[in-house]
């Protein structure tokens, strides 16, 4: 496949001059919206097929929003980040781009390249870090991976996307020089160093001009400054307005319907919008296909998919995605070397060991082949030696049935019957379902949008109290056979929460109770669907910037639904005594703690970072009683640690993916090394970072305050109090000395020895600090290295000039950041040598 790169647009659109002029204005405007929900139309005049595109930051999930076709869960984006290792973001991407070409995909949407700017955001858990240039860099690794096997890659959002509260309405308001030196510093990186086919622009406002409109961003920087040739894609129902997005630089809006169409073929004739712009579009969607197989530009046909790649469940896509996952795992304490574990007997506990939380939620959810929990991979590990009791609770809101423990009422197979109803009750569609959720109005292959829905499950034999409700706006009524045998009947009326117009789908709201139920009883929910006022108070609001053509004011028929009926065992406190009793027994204790979905999702962001439930307790239980305590953090971002002097070790493992279990097995026992180094600094308690919180104030405003003084940046400037532990904190299992360091013009070159007692690998760290205070520290390299125990090892860390350098808000463009110090470190709290610049 050739892929083609363009000098200017003016070139760009006369290389495709011919295939333009046989198109008439409305074909052309038609290519330029999604036909489906994640597909393109194409056109047989001019040799375009249809392009598919795939939701994909941890896994290429495929055309399906719910219960698609299984598909590997790749470890999540803090861990791939985790490794700091160009190599391992090349592989991932590589490993996704044989995801998408098996499933027939032309274009991932990734890799997410926002900022972890405060630790509530819901969304970090797939995006990479808190530092511009360690997310660039590893973008770029990604984008080359995967465009390398000739998918394309979409980085995501542009821009100053970092939180999702109100999302599609916020502005995000930021200087030139924050904007520049921070926020569009990813991308920019990305570009320059791996060419990628497309990005996609944020629902948000950028200093009061929506994403998709922002002539300045799009058009004069990326396209202009940079020279991008790549498209430029909206976020689904993002675009707000005709003329402003199609003149502010956007290409494509997504999905299907919206403002363009008719309405930008009537700003075309009215003047509002020139021919020449629409070209430029779609030559920019042209040049898309043919870098993906899409377009047959010399009569030989289209892309073909190879047909050979690795199932999901490969054996050896499993060892590599394993592989993966260890690598970005990170040790934060481990006293008295703990870790790894010896062999004696060890005891696990916590809710997450048994029911182990593999990924995030929102848009990267995908349905794996398998997952493999802690307590099942470290079981297969060391088989007797182990010990497992479960742990509180951990949910913060109702959870979906899990169709493994429920079964059809007239079958028996597993899962639950799900009947779709027309507003005169004429039944839709009636299934055997064995996924958690269903959608409505969006992904589920129904002309008719259902006027109520129905669920029925037989519970099991054993049960008795039950979490029984439901997840969905709409009216309820639930009705189950009580333990007393008689008939039993919640009701709720769910409503919205907020006016964000993905919270039916992301986020929807939910109710449950605490029931008693007779054993393999059939418990029963109807939910009418309700027609959501949400549109008229958009429309109605000049908050929201909404107008009847928006995209936003056709989404309020979407919705997600589910049973509630989670079986209830055991009280919290006995589940925290047993774990304790089993604990004291042992020679180690193993307490896995974190979070959910619920936390680290789209749509929301977290209200604190103190751990759901009585997971402290917990810990602080089994580590009064235990000879060594191990906390193993099952979650990508940031939590409290109240209890971090009461520990011997801990392990962040993240989301690591279906094969997390296995993993973290491989790493408590030392068969891998976790050489992972944190990717956003951890605070000491909530409130204590330079940004923390996420709501916009009353007019929809949310203000970078922390300027280009992002997280560790801040953190050293003495913005906030002392952070826990420092982004790039990372212990390993080996011990290092560092011996000698020089600097040239281009690089650093350090000499360290590792003094420990195997093989293990650093990451060194470059960080320059400028003498001028307004300006922050910053990492401007880093390098791994695998050595010997023993051995010796000189590396060159290769200095990144564009991070030397300063936006000058008079003068319009970067100047360099002036004189100061290299500093060569583990972490900004572990720094080995000090060089002047």
């Amino acid at each position: 496949m050739t892929v083609t790169t363009h000098d200017s647009t003016a070139s760009l659109v006369e290389s495709y001059r011919s295939l333009l002029n046989r198109l008439e204005l409305t074909e052309k405007i038609r290519l330029l919206t999604g036909e489906t929900a994640f597909t393109l139309p194409g056109n047989d005049s001019i040799g375009l097929a249809e392009m598919a595109f795939s939701d994909g930051p941890t896994g290429v999930r495929g055309l399906k929003f719910y219960g698609g076709e299984a598909v590997a869960l790749v470890p999540n984006a803090t861990l791939i980040a985790g490794s700091w290792d160009d190599e391992v973001a090349y592989e991932v991407g590589e490993l996704l781009s044989e995801e998408a070409a098996r499933q027939q995909i032309h274009v991932v949407l990734g890799p997410t390249i926002n900022l972890h700017r405060t630790p509530l955001g819901g969304r970090l858990f797939e995006a990479y870090s808190e530092d511009p240039y360690l997310t660039g860099r590893t973008a770029a690794g990604y984008v080359k991976g995967m465009q390398a096997g000739g998918t394309g890659a979409c980085l995501k959002h542009l821009v100053a996307n970092e939180s999702e509260i109100m999302r599609n309405f916020m502005d995000s308001r930021l200087s030139e020089a924050t904007l520049r030196e921070v926020y569009l510093t990813p991308f920019e990186i990305a570009v320059q160093d791996a060419h990628p086919y497309s990005m996609m622009a944020a629902y948000n406002d950028v200093n009061g001009v929506p994403a998709t409109e922002q002539d300045h961003v799009q058009n004069q920087i990326v396209k202009g400054e940079w020279g991008w040739d790549g498209l430029i894609m909206s976020d689904w129902f993002a675009t707000k307005h005709t003329a402003e997005s199609a003149n502010g630089g956007l290409d494509l809006i997504m999905p299907q319907g919206g403002p363009w169409g008719e309405r930008l073929v009537a700003a075309v004739e009215r003047g509002e919008v020139s021919e020449q712009r629409i070209d430029e579009h779609v030559a920019r969607l042209l040049l898309l296909a043919e870098r993906t197989g899409a377009l047959d530009t010399d009569g030989r046909g289209h892309r073909s998919f190879p047909t050979d790649l690795p199932a999901a469940s490969d054996p050896a896509r499993a060892e590599q995605l394993k592989r993966i996952a260890t690598r970005g795992m990170v040790v934060l304490k481990n006293e008295g070397q703990v870790l790894p574990l010896g062999s004696g007997t060890v005891a696990l506990s916590g809710r997450p060991a048994t029911d182990t939380q593999l990924m995030g939620g929102g848009s990267a959810i995908v349905t794996p082949p398998y997952q493999v929990g802690i307590a099942q991979g470290l079981s297969e590990r060391i088989g007797e030696r182990l010990s497992v009791a479960s742990g509180p609770w951990t949910r913060r809101r109702p959870l979906a049935v899990d169709p493994q423990s429920v079964s059809h009422p007239e079958t028996g197979a597993p899962g639950l019957e799900v009947n779709y109803y027309a507003a005169d009750g004429t039944l839709i569609s009636s299934v055997h379902s064995t996924v958690p959720e269903i959608s409505v109005g969006w992904d589920d292959d129904m002309e008719q949008i259902p006027a109520r829905v129905t669920f029925r499950a037989r519970v099991g034999e054993q049960t008795q109290s039950l979490r029984l409700g439901g997840i969905g706006a709409g009216n309820w009524t639930v009705e189950y056979l009580g333990s007393d045998g008689t008939l039993g009947r919640l009701g709720s009326q769910s409503d919205f929460v907020t006016d964000d117009p993905g919270e039916a789908v992301l986020r929807p709201p939910a109710f449950e109770q605490v029931v008693e139920v007779a054993p393999g009883s059939v418990v029963s929910a109807s939910v009418e669907l309700q027609d959501s006022e949400r549109t008229n108070r958009l429309l109605e609001d000049p908050r929201f910037n909404i107008v009847p053509e928006s995209h936003m004011a056709g989404f309020s028929s979407f919705g997600k639904f589910a049973l509630v009926a989670t079986p209830i065992h055991a009280s919290d406190e006995q589940l925290i005594a047993e774990a304790a009793q089993q604990a004291a027994a042992a020679e180690t204790a193993v307490v896995v703690v974190g979070l959910t979905e619920e936390d680290e999702t789209e749509a929301a962001d977290k209200q604190t970072l103190a751990l759901p439930g009585a997971q402290d307790a917990l810990v602080s239980a089994v580590a009064a009683v235990a000879p060594r305590t191990v906390v193993v953090i099952n979650a990508a971002t940031p939590v409290l640690m109240p209890w971090l002097d009461e520990v011997d070790a801990v392990l962040v493992v993240g989301l690591p993916g279906q094969e997390g279990g296995h993993a973290v097995a491989e790493v408590l026992t030392g068969v891998a090394e976790p050489t992972g180094r944190l990717v956003t600094s951890y605070p000491s308690a909530d409130g204590a970072a330079p940004a923390w919180g996420t709501e916009p104030d009353e007019q929809l405003r949310l203000e970078y305050t922390d300027g280009s003084f992002i997280g560790y940046r801040g953190y050293a400037a003495g913005h906030a109090a002392a952070p826990l532990f420092y982004f790039g904190h990372g212990l390993g299992y080996g011990q290092w000395q560092y011996t000698a360091a020089t600097l040239d013009e281009e690089a650093v070159q350090v000499e360290l020895t590792n003094t420990g007692t195997r093989t293990s690998r650093e990451t060194i760290q470059l960080y320059f600090r400028p003498d001028d205070q307004n300006q922050p520290v910053r990492l401007v390299g880093y390098q791994g290295v695998v050595v010997a125990a023993g051995e010796s090892a000189r590396v060159r860390v290769r200095i990144d000039q564009r991070m030397l350098r300063r936006w000058d808000e008079g003068a319009g463009h970067f100047e360099p950041v002036g004189q100061g110090s290299y500093l060569v470190a583990r972490s900004l709290a572990d720094i080995r040598a000090e060089l002047r610049r």
